[in-house]
């Protein structure tokens, strides 16, 4: 009987959790990632030359992290393919049996002899995780404007600082993550701002406080950010946002504003602060091109969408799970938890094993736990208060906030396609990827119409890349729905890539003596 075989999507928590698992349970594993190490966002690893500065005084739970790297990357059954990007995936006909069809390239991404291949796996794990969500305000084009998660990168990927005066400003609590990776790195955080109120900000965490023992790891985490903001006399101001930004040429200044409970302004407190750079994050959004790609229902939230999956991670595709933040925004620990029982059913490993009990049961915390959070901080339905006409909010294609007013007034141009066509916002290098759901739900505002990508009928589109439409096969978790074609996650080419590249034909997998290109190396301490 022939080794079964798992490709994981996503090296951060949730998918190198899922390599572990599918290992454990005996599955040949392939795992991917478009970074040239695991980790993720959350384990972002330092470069080489930064390595004796021993990251694991850098992060959260560093030493567990790197012993289940390096016993994934040693594993004889492991394919590790680091600068690797899924492009495409390609669903088989309704009479074929099997898991989508993965499409690759491998080689660094600005590389010009990237390699591409196409995998058949028996099962397919999707935890390709989140990025940054940015409201759009004037001024957010200039240079210095970072979103929270590229200045964290930056500061725990290079050490590089990205301004020497600076305002972290948004909701949630990856605002205070963000503002002690500055910190560390050298940067001086004039002052961190919650756009939430106070009161609102309480009555989410405080709702069934009993539950939060759960989460003790969280509540020492947050413990340690806020000693950090203190010792560095850094304020902490709720119900405060960046409503401007401006300068000649790169961020100057910043104006920030007290916002009501619905994130209108309240007038008469702006205030004009000096700085070299702003750190801005509104939340996350998942990265739903695959899983659209691969046909799987989505739930809607009040704030976003993520993947709709079972007790077990499935999805309502057959062969493929999900796991991480495209189920929900939690955490790394649930997104762990998520990872490891995805990893573990895929390949083949039993549903009633008693060690995915308290994986299910981190699992269930995890779900509590993102409910919370998105109830204790909201995204404020008023927020396009603060736009202007000239606003860009689409910044790879410049078009501002008249442009799409118009497009709405126009009634032949309400479709998304056409929209795009007048507006060109979501036609850039980005391809949609940041400003797609801001435009979707601007638009719908303005039209007085559901957003297309709204729940609908349950009915399914398939995208341009299937290789044959197809009908649901499998009735997906309740609350759920399918992608519709017109949303902003409908990619049929999920990464950039050449016509060359497209054209070329997909060379043979690498011998498995062979596919393991990087393996871990051994850290300084």
């Amino acid at each position: 009987m022939s080794t079964r075989h798992v490709a994981v999507v996503g090296a951060g928590p949730a998918g190198l959790a899922a390599a572990e698992a599918a290992l454990a349970a005996g599955a040949r594993v392939t795992l991917l990632d478009s970074a040239d190490q695991p980790g993720g966002q959350y384990h972002r690893m330092l470069p080489e030359p930064y390595r004796a500065t021993r990251p694991e005084r850098l992060q959260h739970g560093w030493r567990a992290f790197d012993r289940r790297r390096r016993r994934v990357l040693g594993h004889p059954r492991c394919a590790w393919w680091p600068e690797t990007s899924v492009w495409a995936l390609e669903r088989p006909a309704p009479d074929e049996p099997g898991v989508p069809r993965v499409h690759l390239l491998r080689g660094p991404a600005d590389g010009g002899a990237r390699g591409r291949l196409v995998l058949d796996p028996d099962a397919l794990v999707l935890a390709v995780g989140a990025h940054d969500r940015v409201l759009p305000f004037p001024g957010w084009e200039l240079p210095g404007v970072f979103t929270a998660g590229a200045a964290q990168a930056l500061a725990k990927g290079e050490r590089v600082v990205v301004g020497d005066r600076v305002v972290v400003a948004g909701t949630g609590p990856f605002l205070l993550p963000v503002a002690a990776s500055l910190l560390e790195a050298g940067s001086r955080v004039l002052e961190l701002l919650e756009a939430n109120p106070a009161g609102t900000v309480a009555r989410g965490w405080a709702r069934r406080p009993w539950q939060l023992a759960a989460h003790g790891g969280k509540t020492g985490e947050l413990a340690e950010y806020a000693a950090l903001l203190l010792r560095h006399r850094v304020p902490f101001r709720a119900g405060r946002t960046v409503v401007a930004a401006r300068g000649d040429g790169r961020v100057e200044e910043v104006v920030t504003a007290r916002l009501r409970p619905d994130w209108s302004v309240v007038p008469g407190t702006e205030r004009t602060v000096a700085v070299d750079a702003l750190c801005v994050g509104h939340g996350f959004s998942p990265q739903l091109e695959l899983p659209v790609a691969a046909g799987c229902a989505l739930r809607g939230t009040p704030g976003a969408e993520f993947v709709a999956v079972d007790d077990d991670q499935r999805t309502s595709c057959p062969g493929v799970y999900a796991a991480g933040e495209i189920t929900g925004v939690a955490g790394a620990p649930a997104a762990r938890a998520e990872g490891a029982l995805a990893g573990w059913l895929a390949a083949g490993g039993a549903s009633d094993a008693p060690a995915l009990r308290p994986l299910r049961r981190a699992r269930d915390q995890g779900r509590a736990f993102a409910a919370r959070l998105a109830e204790a901080h909201p995204v404020g339905a008023a927020w396009p208060g603060w736009l202007r006409p000239d606003t860009v909010v689409c910044r790879c294609e410049e078009t501002d906030y008249a442009s799409l007013c118009r497009a709405a007034g126009n009634a032949a141009g309400r479709g998304s396609h056409i929209g795009k066509l007048e507006t060109r916002a979501g036609l850039g290098p980005c391809q949609g990827r940041i400003c797609g759901p801001t435009v979707a739900q601007l638009t719908a505002r303005l039209t007085g119409r559901p957003a297309e990508g709204a729940p609908t009928d349950g009915s399914r589109h398939p995208g341009t890349g299937s290789r044959h439409p197809t009908s649901v096969t499998q009735h997906p978790p309740t609350g759920s729905r399918h992608p519709a074609s017109g949303g902003p996650h409908h990619r049929p080419i999920a990464q950039p890539i050449r016509l060359g590249e497209l054209a070329a034909a997909p060379e043979p997998v690498p011998d498995r003596s062979t596919s393991r290109t990087r393996h871990p190396k051994t850290e300084q301490s």
